[in-house]
């Protein structure tokens, strides 16, 4: 199933761009706090990161990966998350389908960035040609 990872790949091409998360963890999308609510470049991040759901540190960069989960346990790893951290975990399936959702035509491999709830392509899929053996 392709999700959203953490991931440090692209970091620095924004001078705002910052990896706090543990590479490869799954992320969610929190909502901006009332500091960045009208500008995702303010001065906390919460409108431009995603967050890691073991970690719960922001990282502004996340891949697709194709990892062998399901939809059940991609929202068991957000329920858990979420109750976790104190919020409400009766909300983690309508989550974790609709982040299922978003990046469901995306290629594997692609690197995005976050500006409020919309996800932003900041390296395309990069074909790796099979090596022979």
């Amino acid at each position: 199933m392709k999700v959203l990872v953490a991931t440090a790949e692209t970091q620095g091409d924004r001078g705002n761009d910052f990896h706090y998360a543990v590479e490869g963890e799954l992320v969610r999308i929190d909502s901006p706090c009332a500091r960045d609510r009208r500008d995702p470049d303010g001065g906390c991040g919460c409108g431009r990161s995603f967050a890691g759901l073991n970690s719960a540190r922001p990282t502004t960069t996340a891949r697709i990966a194709d990892l062998p989960l399901s939809r059940a346990d991609v929202a068991e790893a957000l329920r858990s998350s979420l109750a976790q951290q104190g919020w409400n975990p009766s909300w983690a399936a309508e989550e974790a389908g609709s982040l299922l959702d978003l990046v469901a035509d995306l290629p594997v491999g692609t690197v995005v960035g976050r500006r409020f709830y919309d996800v932003v392509i900041r390296r395309p899929a990069v074909d790796v040609p099979d090596r022979a053996t």
